[in-house]
């Protein structure tokens, strides 16, 4: 069933959905609160099964493929990727882009398409994620989650609910990153490594190397009482 729609900026039913233990869930909860706040009846559900039938759901983070059940439940289903779009669809797209040196990396808001190709529905919004190439996953994720929040916020200010825009391109897609991305060389420098270093989450996913038959983890943390 697919609702109506309520073309209203106020008292619409929206789904703020993140379907696995994503670092975004402390975010993802604030998005829920502003909406709330803004005068809509808004929902956090962890499951897709959890969706209600309204106006919107927004799919933050999620892993999982939602099925063409739960997507009928809302007018809108939208979903936030960070590169230009169609290049870089797929896995990570953030750490990808980190590791080859790009400091400028877009953010699109998107419908989510019915026929199920990921990331591949009109583009609705476009922003961008801007490091100065010193920041670590932490700072990195920060930056994420605003122009994330920032992006919905503005989708559900809308009057009329704006539709989205297809773009043409070269198709390329990110692979998945796996624990054993996070492996360094020790014959390398730090230095050559730092891209590395900074995509790495010290507490699931930490930098290691294996040296003189041994594994070791390496974590890091920037000394802010160093910076300017």
């Amino acid at each position: 069933m697919t609702t109506l729609g309520n073309h209203n900026s106020k008292n619409r039913t929206i789904s703020v959905v993140v379907d696995n233990d994503s670092w975004i869930i402390p975010s993802a909860m604030g998005l829920v609160e502003k909406i709330k706040e803004l005068g809509n009846e808004v929902y956090f559900c962890r499951e897709h099964e959890e969706i209600r039938i309204g106006d919107i759901a927004f799919f933050l983070g999620c892993t999982k493929i939602a099925e063409a059940e739960h997507l009928s439940r809302n007018l809108k289903n939208l979903v936030v990727h960070e590169s230009d779009l169609p290049k870089g669809r797929g896995f990570a797209p953030v750490a990808w882009q980190v590791l080859n040196k790009e400091n400028i990396i877009p953010v699109c808001l998107l419908e989510i398409d019915t026929d199920g190709e990921v990331d591949s529905g009109n583009i609705i919004y476009k922003g961008y994620i801007n490091l100065e190439g010193h920041e670590l996953m932490p700072e990195i994720r920060r930056n994420q989650a605003v122009i994330t929040k920032d992006l919905c916020l503005r989708y559900i200010s809308e009057v009329t609910l704006p539709e989205g825009k297809s773009r043409e391109g070269m198709v390329t897609y990110y692979p998945r990153r796996w624990p054993q991305d996070g492996k360094l060389d020790p014959m390398l420098s730090i230095a050559e490594q730092f891209e590395l270093l900074r995509i790495v989450d010290n507490h699931d996913y930490p930098a290691f190397f294996e040296y003189r038959g041994k594994s070791y983890v390496l974590k890091i943390e920037k000394a802010f009482m160093n910076d300017d």
